[in-house]
């Protein structure tokens, strides 16, 4: 037996993606379910990256959810970059008049779901072998099966916000569906750890031996990365050795600053750059890592997934309120032209920092006048500033 629901919008993931989408059809009064593979347990415990730009902030700000990110978020009006242990900071409140935010993915997870569930909205937790159907019709429908029974749910729309490796995507047919994709020869070895950070802002560190990261979750909590080889094993990197080598990526001048402790977790993740279009066929609807991939380099990764639902919520609320079906179709372009300027700048600025090609080679020269340039040029550091921080919804 097939148990038999409907919704207008079917949200597939659990992410900051569906999640947000969620809120804000909510506000706009139209009704949405959200399938999730995973345990809420799950969810909520992924360790991800959390900088935030000022449009994320006031989409969370508008689904009234950001009350615990403005008294616990960490207000950042500049990065420094370190080049072989000489630093200098962009400064992007004189720059651009902005500011970006450190408050963890986990914890805007966590307070959408909190948010959701509270005004009791559904959330369907653990829903497994998800199946889209008849997307190229006017009424799509979703299976799935929870605790061993089918289910059917029916709606206008199926929003895919299931991830990269989600079903969502994988509904487009191959013959329209056209990928593009850079995977980076070399990965980020990141460690976590309840230790205060070695600054109040992130340092991106390009060294001889390759790229670091200092960032942080909170004032007692840090997030450190070095750049490495993609077969890394973690056992080859104790806690020790890791810390010695983040010290001296980072330079002499803010090694002792660098406070070590036991790791909370430790991994290594690849780097890659990925966008599939359209962004859209039929009924369907992708948004977030579902369409698209940055390098964590730039800090784009959770802002993209917030203005794609940003764009999408008002393209389903013109069609489902405002009879107006021209507005989806508008989604997908919109969305894809702030994608591949994400995409562009999170490219740039790996391209930038990483340890790419050998000493003395043309290319490495040219990286260096390029970090030349961007240190003696306002312009230059203008353009940085003005990506990092967000360019306009």
């Amino acid at each position: 037996m097939v148990t038999r629901a409907s919704t207008e919008v079917a949200i597939i993931g659990s992410g900051p993606a569906g999640l947000m989408l969620g809120a804000l059809l909510a506000q706009r009064g139209i009704a949405a379910v959200i399938l999730e593979q995973r345990a809420r347990s799950y969810v909520e415990g992924r360790i991800r990256a959390g900088v935030l730009e000022q449009g994320t902030v006031a989409l969370l700000d508008q689904v009234g959810v950001a009350g615990r990110l403005h008294r616990e978020g960490l207000v950042h009006g500049g990065t420094e970059i370190a080049v072989d242990g000489a630093r200098r900071r962009i400064d992007f409140r004189a720059l651009t008049g902005k500011s970006v935010v450190v408050y963890g993915q986990t914890e805007v997870t966590k307070d959408l779901i909190d948010a959701r569930l509270a005004a009791g909205l559904p959330i369907v937790w653990e829903a497994d072998a998800v199946s889209l159907h008849d997307i190229d019709s006017v009424r799509p429908w979703v299976s799935y099966k929870r605790d061993g029974d089918e289910h059917r749910l029916d709606c206008a729309y199926v929003a895919g916000c299931d991830g990269f490796h989600g079903v969502s995507r994988k509904a487009i047919p191959a013959r329209i569906l056209k990928t593009y994709e850079r995977v980076y020869p070399f990965g980020w070895l990141g460690i976590l750890a309840e230790v205060p950070p070695c600054s109040h802002e992130l340092i991106y560190a390009s060294h001889a031996n390759g790229f670091a990261l200092a960032s942080m979750r909170s004032p007692t909590r840090s997030r450190y990365y070095i750049q490495c080889s993609l077969d890394t094993d973690i056992a080859d990197w104790p806690d020790e050795r890791l810390w010695g080598e983040l010290r001296l990526r980072l330079g002499p001048d803010v090694a002792p600053a660098v406070t070590a402790g036991p790791s909370i977790e430790k991994s290594v993740a690849p780097l890659r750059s990925f966008v599939a279009a359209p962004m859209q066929h039929g009924r369907l609807l992708l948004a977030g890592d579902a369409a698209h991939i940055v390098p964590p380099t730039g800090a784009k990764g959770l802002n993209l997934a917030a203005s794609d639902v940003a764009y999408l919520a008002t393209a389903l609320a013109g069609a489902l309120r405002d009879g107006d079906p021209t507005a989806i179709d508008a989604y997908g372009p919109k969305a894809l032209a702030r994608v591949w300027k994400a995409e562009r700048f999170s490219w740039w600025m790996t391209g930038l920092l990483h340890k790419l090609h050998p000493p003395e080679s043309f290319e490495s020269r040219m990286q260096a006048a390029e970090l030349d340039y961007l240190f003696s040029s306002q312009a230059a550091q203008t353009a940085l500033a003005e990506n990092y921080v967000g360019l306009p919804l």
